[in-house]
This record gives C-alpha cells, sequence and structure tokens, in this order.
C-alpha cells in the first residue's frame, strides 16, 4: 500500500500536530472497534471472537519490531510490562536511567532498586560493572531526542548490562529492531494509533530468567481456557506467561492500525513524518533534527497555534509538535503562519 492510499484511510480535523499524546485511528480499525462496540451493547456474540484480535496484534507488534511473537507479551501499560524484572532485582542493584526519562520508564526502578540517573547524552558513560539495568527511551517524550543507541548498547555489552528500552515515542514512525534488546516495551496508543489501554513488550530469553510473572493469570496459563480454576501454576511458555488478561476493545483497534502500519511499511512513515518535521524547523530557521517530534520555542505561541486550529503541546515550556503519517504539509505550513505572521 503506497502512502496516498493509506493516507486515504484517516480522516483528520486539520491541525493535529500532536501524535506524541496520542494517535489517531485509521477508518477500518476504527469502524471495526464501533461493530464490537455495538456487540458488546447487544449481547450478541461470546467474548472469544473478540479475543482473537489479541493475538492478531502482537503478531502485528512482532513483525513490526523483527522478531518472533512468542517473544512478545501483551499488557497494559510500560510500567506494568517493566515491573516483573524491577520487583525481581536484588536488593540493592545499580539500575542507571537517563535523567530526562518519562516516568513509567523511572519509577519502576526507583521503587525497586538503587537508581542512579544521567544525562542521556552521557547515560553510556555510567554504565560500569556494577550497572545490571540501564533503562532509556529510544526517543524522548519530552523533545524527540533519539537516544545514542550504539554507545549505550556498546557500553552494556561490555558491562554484561541487561538493556531495557521504552519504544512507546518511537514505534510506528522509526524502523526499531526489538531484538538489540534484553526488553522493549511500546504503549500502544500514540504512533500505533491503537486505544489506549494495550502495550507491548519484547522479553528476550535472556530476560525473562530475570523476572517472575508477579501479575501471573488465567490468560498467561499454557491453556488460557483451562486457567480459569484452581492450582497448580500452569503458565504458556515464552513470553506469554507475562501476559496480562488483555482491554479486548483496546485490541481491536490495535490490530487494525498496526497491520496498516506493517503493510504501508515503517520506512516510508519514517520519510514522511521526518520530511514534515523538516520543513517545519527549516520555516522556522531552526535545523532538522531527523526525529518526528519536535520542540520551539516563539512568542504567545501556544495562544497562536490554538487560534489557528493547531493542536500541539507543550513540554518544559516549549511547544511539542508531532508529525505523522496523517499529517499533511497544509497543517504544517498553518502552523509556521501562525507562528510567523
Amino acid at each position: 500500500m503506497d502512502l496516498a492510499q493509506a493516507q486515504a484511510l484517516w480522516d483528520p480535523h486539520p491541525g493535529w500536530l500532536n501524535t506524541a499524546s496520542y494517535g489517531l485511528p485509521p477508518r477500518p480499525a476504527f469502524e471495526d472497534l464501533q461493530r464490537v462496540l455495538t456487540d458488546w451493547r447487544t449481547g450478541r456474540t461470546d467474548w472469544k471472537p473478540w479475543d482473537t484480535a489479541t493475538d492478531r496484534a502482537r503478531t502485528a507488534f512482532a513483525t513490526l519490531t523483527g522478531v518472533a511473537a512468542t517473544d512478545v507479551a501483551v499488557g497494559a501499560t510500560v510500567s506494568q510490562m517493566l515491573s516483573p524484572l524491577a520487583a525481581c532485582l536484588p536488593p540493592g542493584a545499580r539500575v542507571v536511567a537517563a535523567t530526562e526519562e518519562f516516568t513509567s520508564n523511572l519509577f519502576p526502578w526507583a521503587a525497586s532498586a538503587d537508581l542512579h540517573t544521567a544525562p542521556l547524552d552521557h547515560l553510556a558513560e555510567a554504565i560500569d560493572s556494577r550497572t545490571r539495568v540501564v533503562a532509556f527511551s529510544l526517543v524522548q517524550s519530552a523533545d524527540g531526542r533519539q537516544a545514542p543507541l550504539q554507545d549505550i548498547l556498546t557500553a552494556a555489552r561490555d558491562h554484561d548490562t541487561l538493556v531495557v528500552a521504552d519504544a512507546t515515542q518511537a514505534c510506528g514512525w522509526l524502523p526499531v529492531q526489538a531484538a538489540h534488546f534484553d526488553i522493549l516495551v511500546c504503549a500502544a496508543y500514540k504512533w500505533l494509533m491503537a486505544p489506549r489501554g494495550a502495550t507491548y513488550g519484547y522479553l528476550s530469553a535472556r530476560a525473562r530468567r530475570h523476572m517472575r510473572p508477579i501479575a501471573a493469570n488465567w490468560y498467561a496459563g499454557a491453556d488460557p481456557g483451562g486457567s480459569f480454576y484452581g492450582p497448580p501454576l500452569r503458565l504458556a511458555e515464552g513470553a506469554r506467561a507475562f501476559d496480562l488478561s488483555p482491554a479486548w476493545f483496546s485490541q481491536i483497534g490495535a490490530a487494525g492500525s498496526i497491520d496498516l502500519l506493517n503493510r504501508i511499511g515503517v520506512t516510508t512513515v519514517h520519510a514522511h513524518n521526518t520530511a514534515l518535521a523538516a520543513r517545519f524547523l527549516t520555516a522556522l530557521d531552526q535545523p532538522p533534527t531527523g526525529s518526528a517530534i519536535v520542540t520551539v520555542e516563539a512568542p504567545d505561541a501556544r495562544r497562536r497555534l490554538e487560534a489557528a486550529g493547531i493542536r500541539t503541546a507543550v513540554r518544559a515550556g516549549k511547544i511539542r509538535a508531532s508529525f505523522h503519517l496523517y499529517t499533511t504539509v497544509d497543517d504544517v505550513d498553518r502552523a509556521v503562519e501562525a507562528l510567523t505572521r
């Protein structure tokens, strides 16, 4: 599917430059969800047809990130996906994380380990022989900066450190290979354009050896249908042992959206998004950053943008704009005009 064909499947109100807050669903995924909500309202069906979307979404995320579906767990939030490792670290275990990190990938470590932080650009230098885990986002939520990935991976490998990456602001526009990490987690309601409540985690075999399924439940059973009642503990092999019982409607929206991203191709989305971000920054006399998330400062920026019908976010006192495949040149130029006229 080419980009023009794909863009016809969205119905954005002009001026949405805020996918870093939440993504807009493609029409087919939205319509799938409406049909299921009608079934729910009227009691026309069992829940089992809804649940088939969970493995569709799991498989689609695995395809998107280049790993096997058996290594992908389904959850609800980033912090919940990280807790089975954080809670099982030995007392005093040293975790290094980026100072600027979004707290979903910071608080689980702070609550369970000896957390040390360092600026993102110097994170690799903070990894030493005592470091059990290094945690960071591939793309920073606040300003769209990309992590110095190779430096971090090299330092972690040299010190046998587990690498935990939050890809929430990356998967969907930035090509990501999950197998580079021990754990890679992604909340799907932003660039994967799913309803909030679906999160996916690549859990490597190495990482799983250090984890305990502290939220073990029927859905994580080797046979979920045979795990409703009674002992003994009988969990699935692989990452599925860390599944949460899924939010069905979120999974239905996620499956359609991630499938569509795979059909379009993330490299195509990346080229489109970063070109629009570069157009925006260049028009404001700022150098392109290579990210789909950018920040700018301008006098009275928030009021100017709101008056022009442009929806963005404010982070750390700056306007944060984010560009996805349904963003148009006209959206960008309207935003530039509002900030410069």
